[in-house]
């Protein structure tokens, strides 16, 4: 590990956590920086910038995402359960996500390169209703962003209820078979 690698770490590991419980209005680099056992200046060599910073946080946790949960096309619902798994195993994606969308996108896409991020998963869909295994009368668009709402159902995002990891194993089980029989079937093949 090169020097200062091990400080930028920590920097990035207490930031992820101050900016998700805090917003980016909300967090203080003092307080990541304490957190980080370093100092504003390391912070702001690295960073620049509490912007930046966040940036940097944001962009790493999306790219975690997408590489921890890739897409089945030809199983939605096992991808939308993956990803509910994904956030009850790191519900800090979800708030760093709700918190960018709060502060800095308050509509349209959550990132400037979305479509970028979502080409190979747009492109595993289409292929998948050419099969005739997903609906096409749903645009691909369409069914990417409901199957993450869909298993989003139960993330720090809820109006309604958030999940815990702490819950009993039955109750995550219930929720997963809810998710499946959600995505099965609204997005099965219209011959179905």
């Amino acid at each position: 590990m090169k020097p200062g690698e091990a400080t930028r770490e920590r920097i990035l590991a207490a930031a992820t956590a101050e900016f998700a419980e805090f917003g980016i209005a909300g967090a203080r680099v003092d307080r990541i920086a304490a957190n980080a056992r370093a100092n504003k200046a390391q912070l702001y060599a690295f960073f620049g910038g509490k912007d930046v910073l966040f940036d940097t946080v944001f962009t790493a946790s999306l790219d975690g995402i997408v590489n921890a949960v890739p897409i089945d096309a030809t199983d939605l619902p096992g991808y939308a359960v993956r990803l509910y798994d994904e956030y009850l195993e790191h519900p800090e994606l979800v708030r760093l996500a709700t918190w960018s969308r709060l502060e800095r996108r308050p509509t349209g896409h959550l990132t400037a390169n979305a479509d970028q991020l979502d080409a190979a998963k747009i492109a595993a869909i289409e292929k998948a209703q050419r099969a005739g295994l997903i609906d096409e009368w749903f645009a691909p668009f369409e069914v990417l962003t409901t199957v993450i709402a869909i298993s989003m159902t139960w993330s720090p995002a809820s109006t309604t209820f958030a999940a815990s990891s702490s819950e009993d194993t039955a109750t995550h089980e219930r929720r997963r078979e809810v998710i499946k029989k959600i995505v099965s079937r609204s997005f099965g093949s219209a011959q179905n």
